[in-house]
């Protein structure tokens, strides 16, 4: 195991950046491992942190890898205002995992672990949190979580299974039809071939996912949830219904939230991708929306004044 008090697995280079990314390996909750790239302000210092996720998962160190090279932007801005960040990478998603495998029960049996079921993604997430905390550079009660897409529901799932770990999170385009117990009809598709598939659904329109999604059951879901939580829509998204109920069913609960939406044509604008050339592809819209989250960190975990 590569303890983050003792030092990395790696250290990799970023394009025009004096802070590399240091690779690390944590074990997750059933002795696996997960790889995460960290990066710090300085290596002097205890920072807040904020781990970075998109997508849906399994790709490994590979993956991690090749995200700390192509899409460093994000990572840049952090560490310029002051936080330690990681992009990092977990098992892949489980079809209705959450819904159907219930809290993971941890026992032991011989000496050794028991579970009434395997981990998901989100717990993957939950032990990299766990392991980075460890850290000499980074404060251990100042940890965030901005996840991109289904990283966005994630962290509704990681939020309501395992409160007290964050304590601030950013969900950008969350494809949260999971966790809302969203059910479409036949006439939610483009066509009745794309039946099934998120990425053909139509749920623009807030008050149609509403009608479709077990209200009773996303607010349980949501009571637990003890975190401010930005929630970000992109304006013209197909799941921008799904965007905005989240935010709509945090306030009905109470929650600490705040909503933003944006006009730009890239899913996962938030961070901004090298092109062939190496250089990075970032517009005034994306610059605005990362300013907007870091002024979201800065009031719920930022350095102290």
């Amino acid at each position: 195991m590569v303890d983050p008090t003792t030092g990395p697995l790696f250290v990799q280079e970023v394009p025009g950046s004096s802070r590399p990314a240091q690779m690390h390996l944590a074990p997750s909750l059933d002795g696996l491992y997960v790889p995460y790239a960290l990066r710090t302000p300085s290596d002097e210092g205890e920072f807040p942190f904020v781990f970075l996720a998109y997508g849906n998962g399994g790709g490994g160190l590979e993956w991690v890898s090749s995200r700390v090279r192509t899409h460093s932007y994000l990572m840049d801005r952090l560490l310029a205002a002051g936080y330690a960040c990681a992009w990092g990478q977990y098992r892949t998603e489980v079809d209705e995992g959450f819904a159907r495998g219930g809290p993971l029960v941890v026992e032991e049996r011989s000496g050794m672990g028991l579970m009434n079921r395997s981990p998901l993604e989100y717990e993957d997430e939950l032990a990299i949190l766990r392991h980075v905390a460890r850290h000499p550079n980074v404060d251990a009660d100042r940890l965030a979580h901005l996840g991109v897409s289904h990283a966005g529901e994630m962290l509704f799932k990681l939020a309501s299974r395992y409160p007290g770990v964050l304590r601030a999170g950013v969900a950008c385009e969350p494809a949260n039809h999971e966790f809302l117990g969203l059910r479409p009809e036949a006439s939610d598709f483009v066509d009745a071939s794309a039946r099934g598939k998120v990425e053909e659904m139509q749920m623009h329109d807030t008050r149609r996912v509403r009608a479709r999604c077990d209200v009773d059951l996303a607010r349980q879901r949501m009571a637990p949830i003890d975190l401010p939580i930005l929630v970000m829509g992109r304006d013209d998204d197909h799941l921008q219904g799904i965007f905005r109920l989240s935010y709509e069913l945090l306030v009905e609960c109470e929650k600490d939230a705040t909503w933003s939406s944006w006009d730009h044509p890239v899913h996962g604008y938030i961070s901004p991708a090298r092109d062939a050339h190496d250089r990075v592809e970032v517009d005034e819209v994306q610059d605005r929306a990362i300013d907007a989250v870091i002024t979201f960190l800065d009031r719920h975990l930022g350095l102290p004044a």
